[in-house]
């Protein structure tokens, strides 16, 4: 399944709508198969900051491990961010070029 992050908004900004994002994408989940990746897509995405991210990446590396996707992105706050997660978390995203 392929999430388009712009669905949630183009400025993806703090712990609170990231935690609500979160939440929102709890029933569409359940509906993956045990072996079904999610891929994320960030175009259309202009901002995305730490805190966000942190209440909306990282508990879906928690949840589906290796099965969560981060696809590519030119985009620079993207790349800052994830640094930062897979720093913070101490283990790294799955991504594809």
């Amino acid at each position: 399944m392929k999430l388009q992050l712009e669905k949630f908004g183009k400025t993806l900004l703090s712990r609170e709508l990231g935690s609500e994002a979160f939440k929102a994408l709890q029933p569409t989940l359940r509906e993956l198969s045990k072996d079904e990746e999610l891929k994320i897509d960030f175009s259309g995405v202009l901002t995305l900051s730490p805190s966000w991210s942190d209440e909306f990446l990282s508990p879906l590396l928690d949840q589906l491990g290796d099965r969560l996707i981060l696809l590519p992105s030119d985009n620079l706050s993207v790349h800052a961010t994830l640094r930062i997660l897979q720093k913070v978390n101490k283990r790294p995203f799955n991504s594809k070029s």
